[in-house]
């Protein structure tokens, strides 16, 4: 039996949790990822339970350290045969002390480094497996709360605050996203982004002091179907709202502005950044509400 195999970031609870049971329950294959090995191991046997038939492995990485997120990407080609789906759900959130300023291992600010360096990275790690598994899906979890990234202070070392960190940081996993998406046209990887819910019951929100509105099963479902939906074969670089495709901030459709992030990003990575794509007018989201009465919130 040939099965889906799909990579799971930041499993060990929540959302990501949420995301492994159904995929399990379904019959694919899912990779754990985590950066706790007692809380990762508690999951797979969790899964295991849940859905004896399916394949669970587990993977340990954390993700705001940039060598150990390509040693995770060089650790699971070596493994992994195929990969049909990756789900980039691991998350720094706003924090519990908001106004104190953290950093990745490499030393940058670490909600941009967690939420848009490391999944841009792992996908990079990736693509030869993914591109070979065609056709393959990329979801990146990203969150209605975004904030225009400034470029004079990406690193936000001027009234820091964590939740505003947090916007900037998904709008900016956004941007990659339709990146990226134009630059796989034709390879049969599709990459897209989505808000799964607003105020998800997650350690994350309640972590900031926000009160959850609702469960994670409300954004477990529209995150698997963007990888398992055969009616969104062949879509790409959309932006979702749950199920809704719909437009992100209005930054992530300014040409300069992204090509001005994936300069940056390229050279924190260490990398050559890749040749510039051509994506039609004005970027790939249908249009849809206004990116100016989006409202800060974590996922």
């Amino acid at each position: 039996m040939d099965r889906h195999t799909t990579l799971v970031t930041g499993a060990t609870q929540g959302l990501g949790r949420g995301i492994a049971l159904d995929l399990a329950a379904r019959g694919h294959a899912v990779l754990l990822h985590g950066r706790d090995r007692a809380r990762l191991d508690a999951v797979a046997a969790e899964v295991r339970e849940h859905a004896p038939d399916a394949p669970v492995r587990t993977y340990l990485a954390d993700l705001g350290d940039l060598d150990q997120v390509r040693g995770l990407a060089a650790e699971i080609a070596a493994a992994e045969p195929r990969l049909d789906g990756l789900v980039n759900n691991a998350v720094a959130g706003g924090g519990a002390e908001p106004l104190r300023r953290e950093f990745s291992a490499q030393g940058h600010e670490l909600r941009f480094a967690v939420n848009h360096l490391a999944p841009y990275a792992l996908v990079r790690g990736l693509l030869p497996l993914l591109t070979a598994s065609a056709p393959a899906r990329v979801v990146n979890v990203a969150s209605i709360g975004q904030e225009a990234v400034d470029f004079d202070d990406v690193m936000l070392e001027h009234g820091y605050e964590g939740l505003r960190a947090y916007c900037r940081s998904k709008l900016a996993m956004i941007m990659a996203t339709f990146e990226l998406a134009a630059e796989l046209e034709g390879t049969g990887v599709s990459v897209n982004a989505l808000h799964p819910a607003h105020l998800m019951d997650t350690e994350g929100v309640r972590a900031y002091g926000l009160a959850p509105l609702v469960g994670v099963d409300e954004g477990v479902r529209p995150t698997v179907r963007l990888l398992v939906d055969p009616e969104l074969d062949g879509t790409t670089g959309r932006y979702f709202d749950q199920y809704s495709d719909t437009r992100a901030h209005e930054q992530a459709y300014d040409p300069a502005a992204r090509a001005r992030l994936m300069e940056l990003t390229h050279r924190l990575l260490g990398r050559p950044p890749s040749p510039p794509r051509p994506w039609g007018s004005e970027g790939c989201a249908r249009t849809g509400g206004s990116g100016a009465d989006r409202v800060p919130t974590i996922q």
